[in-house]
């Protein structure tokens, strides 16, 4: 493991914190966090409404390898969509249906965020 690995877990942690109090901040439920399968991982689960929604978050300390937002693929939602439906398969709520969101944050010098949420992204 290289010295910048635990940093850039700190950053993203921090992010997964941050866009989690964010997002329970507008009224959703947080169900999960870092819920793992052997198809990989969630970083959040919550709840909007009658919406089970599964949420990616990226974070960047600087703007210098583009926008948080342009490191989730069309291969990442896919996987996205695979992970949800293992997530259900666990967890049998009656709901509408799954949404995914995806939080992008940008860290500022100042230690300020940007946050920038997307509502029922690849869809």
């Amino acid at each position: 493991m290289t010295e910048e690995a635990p940093a850039r877990a700190a950053v993203g942690a921090a992010g997964e914190e941050l866009a989690q109090r964010y997002l329970t901040h507008r009224g959703m439920v947080l169900l999960d966090r870092n819920w793992r399968c052997r198809e990989g991982e969630i970083d959040l689960v919550l709840r909007d409404g009658d919406w089970i929604v599964v949420c990616e978050v990226k974070t960047r300390r600087s703007s210098s390898f583009g926008d948080p937002l342009e490191a989730i693929t069309r291969a990442k939602l896919a996987r996205l969509r695979r992970l949800a439906g293992c997530w259900l398969a666990e967890h049998p709520m009656g709901v509408r249906g799954v949404r995914l969101d995806v939080v992008g944050l940008l860290r500022h010098p100042d230690g300020s965020y940007r946050v920038d949420h997307r509502s029922g992204v690849g869809q």
